[in-house]
Protein backbone atom coordinates (compact mmCIF):
# COMPACT_ATOMS: atom_id res chain seq x y z
CA UNK A 1 0.00 0.00 0.00
CA UNK A 2 1.38 3.38 -1.05
CA UNK A 3 0.51 6.88 0.05
CA UNK A 4 -1.81 8.82 -2.25
CA UNK A 5 -1.90 12.64 -2.34
CA UNK A 6 -5.67 12.63 -2.93
CA UNK A 7 -6.23 10.72 0.33
CA UNK A 8 -3.54 12.37 2.48
CA UNK A 9 -3.34 15.15 5.05
CA UNK A 10 -0.20 16.23 6.92
CA UNK A 11 -0.20 17.01 10.66
CA UNK A 12 2.85 18.67 12.24
CA UNK A 13 2.89 18.48 16.03
CA UNK A 14 4.58 21.02 18.34
CA UNK A 15 7.88 22.16 16.77
CA UNK A 16 7.93 25.03 19.24
CA UNK A 17 10.58 27.64 19.96
CA UNK A 18 11.18 26.74 23.62
CA UNK A 19 10.88 22.98 23.07
CA UNK A 20 13.17 22.42 20.06
CA UNK A 21 16.50 23.28 21.74
CA UNK A 22 16.00 20.28 24.07
CA UNK A 23 15.12 17.82 21.26
CA UNK A 24 17.63 15.16 20.16
CA UNK A 25 18.84 15.96 16.60
CA UNK A 26 16.54 19.01 16.52
CA UNK A 27 17.96 20.64 13.33
CA UNK A 28 17.45 17.42 11.34
CA UNK A 29 13.95 16.88 12.78
CA UNK A 30 12.83 20.46 12.08
CA UNK A 31 14.44 20.46 8.62
CA UNK A 32 12.49 17.34 7.65
CA UNK A 33 9.24 18.80 9.02
CA UNK A 34 9.74 21.90 6.89
CA UNK A 35 10.54 19.75 3.82
CA UNK A 36 7.37 17.72 4.38
CA UNK A 37 5.26 20.88 4.65
CA UNK A 38 6.81 22.35 1.48
CA UNK A 39 6.28 19.12 -0.47
CA UNK A 40 2.68 18.80 0.79
CA UNK A 41 2.04 22.42 -0.21
CA UNK A 42 3.42 21.80 -3.73
CA UNK A 43 1.30 18.66 -4.15
CA UNK A 44 -1.87 20.22 -2.68
CA UNK A 45 -1.96 18.02 0.41
CA UNK A 46 -3.61 19.91 3.32
CA UNK A 47 -1.19 20.76 6.16
CA UNK A 48 -2.25 21.31 9.78
CA UNK A 49 -0.17 22.31 12.80
CA UNK A 50 -0.51 22.04 16.56
CA UNK A 51 1.14 23.95 19.41
CA UNK A 52 1.22 22.76 23.01
CA UNK A 53 0.59 25.56 25.53
CA UNK A 54 2.10 28.21 23.20
CA UNK A 55 2.09 30.93 25.88
CA UNK A 56 4.76 28.87 27.71
CA UNK A 57 6.49 26.96 24.87
CA UNK A 58 6.24 29.56 22.10
CA UNK A 59 4.90 29.10 18.58
CA UNK A 60 6.03 26.86 15.75
CA UNK A 61 8.64 28.53 13.48
CA UNK A 62 7.00 31.16 11.22
CA UNK A 63 8.11 29.38 8.02
CA UNK A 64 6.33 26.20 9.23
CA UNK A 65 3.23 28.06 10.43
CA UNK A 66 2.94 29.80 7.05
CA UNK A 67 2.54 26.42 5.31
CA UNK A 68 -0.25 25.24 7.66
CA UNK A 69 -3.91 25.85 6.78
CA UNK A 70 -4.51 26.27 10.53
CA UNK A 71 -2.57 25.76 13.76
CA UNK A 72 -4.37 24.32 16.78
CA UNK A 73 -3.43 25.78 20.16
CA UNK A 74 -3.91 23.06 22.78
CA UNK A 75 -3.42 22.16 26.42
CA UNK A 76 -4.19 18.42 26.13
CA UNK A 77 -1.21 16.43 24.88
CA UNK A 78 -3.42 14.90 22.17
CA UNK A 79 -4.63 17.35 19.53
CA UNK A 80 -7.65 15.10 18.97
CA UNK A 81 -8.89 15.95 22.48
CA UNK A 82 -9.15 19.59 21.37
CA UNK A 83 -10.81 19.27 17.97
CA UNK A 84 -8.10 18.20 15.52
CA UNK A 85 -10.29 15.31 14.34
CA UNK A 86 -13.01 17.76 13.24
CA UNK A 87 -10.45 19.62 11.11
CA UNK A 88 -9.29 16.38 9.52
CA UNK A 89 -12.78 14.93 9.00
CA UNK A 90 -15.34 17.73 8.87
CA UNK A 91 -18.92 16.68 9.68
CA UNK A 92 -20.83 15.54 6.58
CA UNK A 93 -23.13 18.19 5.14
CA UNK A 94 -26.84 17.36 5.30
CA UNK A 95 -28.39 16.24 2.02
CA UNK A 96 -29.89 19.22 0.21
CA UNK A 97 -33.50 19.24 -0.93
CA UNK A 98 -36.59 17.54 0.39
CA UNK A 99 -35.53 14.41 2.30
CA UNK A 100 -38.92 12.86 1.54
CA UNK A 101 -38.59 13.29 -2.23
CA UNK A 102 -37.11 9.77 -2.60
CA UNK A 103 -37.91 6.55 -0.76
CA UNK A 104 -35.24 5.81 1.85
CA UNK A 105 -33.80 2.82 -0.05
CA UNK A 106 -33.12 5.06 -3.08
CA UNK A 107 -31.46 7.89 -1.18
CA UNK A 108 -27.67 8.09 -1.48
CA UNK A 109 -25.84 7.75 1.83
CA UNK A 110 -24.54 11.06 3.14
CA UNK A 111 -20.80 11.05 2.74
CA UNK A 112 -18.00 13.43 1.92
CA UNK A 113 -16.46 12.48 -1.45
CA UNK A 114 -13.41 14.65 -0.67
CA UNK A 115 -12.68 12.84 2.61
CA UNK A 116 -8.95 12.31 3.19
CA UNK A 117 -8.53 9.46 5.65
CA UNK A 118 -4.74 9.05 5.54
CA UNK A 119 -2.91 11.14 8.12
CA UNK A 120 0.82 11.63 7.67
CA UNK A 121 2.04 12.88 11.05
CA UNK A 122 5.30 14.05 12.57
CA UNK A 123 6.30 16.06 15.60
CA UNK A 124 7.60 16.46 19.13
CA UNK A 125 7.76 15.07 21.62
CA UNK A 126 7.39 11.72 19.92
CA UNK A 127 6.56 9.84 23.15
CA UNK A 128 4.05 12.41 24.44
CA UNK A 129 2.06 14.72 22.15
CA UNK A 130 2.81 12.93 18.88
CA UNK A 131 2.12 9.48 20.39
CA UNK A 132 -1.15 10.48 22.07
CA UNK A 133 -2.43 12.34 18.99
CA UNK A 134 -1.55 9.42 16.68
CA UNK A 135 -3.15 6.82 18.97
CA UNK A 136 -6.37 8.86 19.12
CA UNK A 137 -6.36 9.19 15.30
CA UNK A 138 -6.01 5.40 15.02
CA UNK A 139 -8.93 4.99 17.45
CA UNK A 140 -10.94 7.34 15.21
CA UNK A 141 -10.25 5.01 12.25
CA UNK A 142 -7.80 7.18 10.36
CA UNK A 143 -4.84 5.52 8.65
CA UNK A 144 -1.78 6.92 10.43
CA UNK A 145 1.69 7.20 8.87
CA UNK A 146 4.40 8.44 11.25
CA UNK A 147 7.36 10.19 9.60
CA UNK A 148 10.16 8.96 11.88
CA UNK A 149 12.96 11.29 10.74
CA UNK A 150 10.74 14.33 11.35
CA UNK A 151 9.90 13.24 14.93
CA UNK A 152 11.89 13.93 18.05
CA UNK A 153 12.07 13.61 21.82
CA UNK A 154 14.60 14.84 24.33
CA UNK A 155 16.14 11.35 24.32
CA UNK A 156 16.56 8.69 21.64
CA UNK A 157 15.17 6.06 24.01
CA UNK A 158 11.86 7.89 24.46
CA UNK A 159 11.58 8.57 20.70
CA UNK A 160 12.24 4.93 19.78
CA UNK A 161 9.84 3.63 22.44
CA UNK A 162 7.14 5.79 20.85
CA UNK A 163 7.87 4.28 17.40
CA UNK A 164 7.67 0.73 18.82
CA UNK A 165 4.33 1.45 20.47
CA UNK A 166 2.89 3.19 17.39
CA UNK A 167 3.93 0.34 15.08
CA UNK A 168 2.32 -2.13 17.49
CA UNK A 169 -0.89 -0.08 17.43
CA UNK A 170 -1.10 -0.20 13.63
CA UNK A 171 0.66 2.99 12.46
CA UNK A 172 2.96 2.81 9.42
CA UNK A 173 6.50 4.06 10.09
CA UNK A 174 8.02 5.98 7.16
CA UNK A 175 10.67 8.60 6.36
CA UNK A 176 10.44 12.00 4.70
CA UNK A 177 11.81 10.64 1.42
CA UNK A 178 9.42 7.68 1.44
CA UNK A 179 6.49 10.09 1.79
CA UNK A 180 7.81 12.43 -0.92
CA UNK A 181 8.38 9.74 -3.55
CA UNK A 182 5.15 7.87 -2.78
CA UNK A 183 3.20 11.11 -3.18
CA UNK A 184 4.99 11.72 -6.51
CA UNK A 185 4.79 8.10 -7.81
CA UNK A 186 6.76 8.97 -10.99
CA UNK A 187 9.79 10.92 -12.23
CA UNK A 188 7.37 12.31 -14.84
CA UNK A 189 5.30 14.11 -12.18
CA UNK A 190 5.08 17.85 -12.90
CA UNK A 191 6.64 18.65 -9.49
CA UNK A 192 9.33 15.95 -9.52
CA UNK A 193 12.25 18.38 -9.97
CA UNK A 194 10.97 20.79 -7.32
CA UNK A 195 10.50 17.96 -4.81
CA UNK A 196 13.89 16.47 -5.68
CA UNK A 197 15.51 19.85 -5.00
CA UNK A 198 13.82 20.04 -1.59
CA UNK A 199 15.06 16.53 -0.73
CA UNK A 200 18.64 17.34 -1.76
Amino acid sequence: MLLDTAQSQLVLVDYQARLMPAIFEAPLVLGNALRLAQIAHLLEVPVWGTEQNPSKLGENPPELRALCAQTLSKMHFSGVEEGLGEWLRPPAKPVAGNARSLPKHLQKPAGNPAERNTIVIAGCEAHVCLLQTALHLLEDEFEVWVVTDACGSRTERNRDAAFDRLAGAGAELVTTEMVAFEWLRSAEHAHFKAVQNLIK
